[in-house]
């Protein structure tokens, strides 16, 4: 009997270390969401709490009462951030970023990093308040969407902003943007050089991580985002406008847990609680939309197929759904289906957007000192205007200095000879196509043809490219990279009994949203 009360003493004992064990690992975070009525960013006694509005610590996800007080689990090194409810607007900060995130870190961030991450937060402040306005949001909005800005210097930094940035500062009626990774190319120091330059916009601004985003001298995947949280807020996290919930997901693995070398695509467990739990509070009707680095598609094996397939378990009760990325610097667009994981009723479309940097800055120069940066499929550099109406959305894409109408090149040879037959062939790169879209052009006003879909390299890049190759004189720049195939090109015969004279091409493409797409070019015949 003596040794079976001790015996139980001493399990007491350890439950007793244990439970105090997880006290000091884990804290509860305590506070108010409520509506800041006169925008001090303090709760005032006549500022009410906002009920049902959800905060996270990363992985479990809980809502406010009818007072807006909420109680969540948090530990060393959480993001406690708050979800933004429809008809709300979070406080920004001097370059417009969204301030809906509280850093619990009350050591700071690792010590001997090469860039610096956060200062100790210190102890948890009893009460952690967050306060949001009252705005009226429509429901047909239209959002920026930026692919790599990447700047590995302030050469760099300064050709975003030229070459992009300047078309769209101050822009009007754009409730938000994004920016989908690689805000830096390595050189973190360089955030609020970039962070001065986004600011010009005018709008509040999102950003996602990307894989040159992080703090590559740790090994811990969850310490790969020190820095960048500290100037942008959580890698992971949600927020809601209207009738569309945006899911924003950090998805670089790193180190590669196969080798541990480098990284990979895919999600860590926090990660993907998180999506569970989130989703959870999110109406069935909502347009979901999420917002990562690394697509989703595979080249090689470039993102872990048992986390992509977890996502899309996910998103299927959600019908209106889509996904974006960035990271390829090249424009694609996939419809996927069961191959992918994906079981829903129709096709999970994901879009590889276009990179305001294009091909790393590299190319010939342009009348303003610019690089030309013409992505390796051919695709000029830009960004894109995501329109929503409802939950329902379209993408247009938009090429700086160029008329909202470009949004193809036709390729076609400038002079042929009369009755003589040709290897060549009229080609139509359409920035935005994909193989399920039709493409049909004519010669001068005649019937319409359908051109055949192919993914080969874009000539027009080509040409660019070898012209590096085969010039006798230095050019101003940087060679461009290595052609990409591109997903979006298509191909039609010349017809060898043209006239003598100067003949017209159209073209005409439909995109994956029934929007109508037109161009032109000439192209002469000549008598030998």
């Amino acid at each position: 009997m003596i040794a079976v009360k001790n015996l139980k003493s001493i399990q007491l004992l350890l439950l007793g270390v244990m439970f105090t064990s997880l006290s000091i690992a884990q804290d509860m975070a305590k506070g108010v969401i409520y509506e800041d009525l006169n925008g001090n960013g303090k709760k005032e006694r006549n500022e009410p709490g906002l009920a049902g509005v959800g905060i996270s610590n990363g992985r479990d996800v809980v809502q406010t009462n009818e007072k807006g007080e909420y109680n969540l689990p948090v530990s060393d090194g959480d993001l406690i951030f708050v979800i933004k409810p429809s008809g709300y607007a979070l406080p920004v900060n001097e370059f417009n970023f969204p301030q809906y995130f509280y850093i619990h870190k009350p050591s700071g961030s690792p010590t001997g990093l090469r860039y610096a991450g956060s200062s100790p937060t210190g102890e948890l402040q009893k009460s952690l308040d967050f306060g949001l306005k009252k705005q009226v949001e429509d429901k047909n909005f239209t959002a920026l969407v930026f692919g790599d800005p990447q700047p590995y210097n302030l050469t760099e930094v300064d050709y975003f902003y030229q070459s992009v940035v300047k078309e769209v500062e101050g822009i009007q009626g754009i409730p938000f943007g994004i920016a989908l990774g690689d805000i830096v190319g390595d050189d973190l120091s360089l955030y609020p050089a970039y962070s001065k330059v986004v600011s010009k916009i005018g709008i509040p601004w999102y950003h996602v991580m990307g894989n040159h985003d992080q703090n590559y001298d740790v090994e811990d995947d969850k310490l790969t985002d020190e820095t960048f949280s500290k100037h942008f807020g959580p890698a992971t996290y949600s927020f809601n406008y209207a009738d569309v919930h945006v899911l924003v997901l950090e998805n670089i693995l790193y180190p590669d847990p196969r080798d541990g070398v480098g990284y990979w695509g895919g999600f860590r467990e926090d990660q993907l609680t998180f999506v569970e739990n989130n989703l959870k509070l999110v109406p069935k009707d909502k347009l979901v939309i999420v917002a990562m680095h690394i697509p989703l598609f595979e080249e090689g094996d470039s993102f872990r197929d048992e986390d992509r397939e977890r996502l899309f378990e996910l998103l299927k009760p959600f019908p209106n759904n889509f996904s974006m990325s960035a990271h390829t610097h090249y424009q694609r667009q996939d419809l996927m289906g069961t191959a992918y994981g994906w079981h829903g009723e129709k096709p999970h479309h994901h879009y590889n957007a276009g990179t305001p940097s294009g091909d790393w800055y590299k190319g010939k120069l342009d009348e303003q000192g610019l690089p030309i940066s013409t992505m390796r499929d051919g695709s000029p550099r830009g960004y894109a205007f995501l329109d929503v109406t409802g939950n329902q959305y379209k993408i247009r894409y938009k090429v700086p200095g160029k008329p909202a109408t470009y949004q193809m090149d036709i390729f076609a040879p400038k002079v042929l000879e009369a009755g003589k037959r040709t290897t060549s062939g009229i080609y139509v790169n359409f920035f935005m196509g994909s193989e399920e879209n039709n493409v049909r052009y004519r010669i001068n006003g005649g019937n319409w043809s359908d051109m055949n879909y192919l993914e080969d390299y874009a000539p027009k890049y080509l040409v660019e490219l070898f012209e590096w190759d085969t010039t006798t004189e230095l050019l101003e720049g940087k060679r461009p990279s290595l052609p990409q195939k591109s997903t979006h090109l298509w191909r039609a015969n010349i017809p060898s009994n043209l006239p003598v004279g100067t003949h017209t091409i159209e073209v005409e493409a439909t995109d994956l949203f029934g929007q109508v797409h037109q161009a032109t070019t000439q192209m002469e015949v000549r008598a030998k």
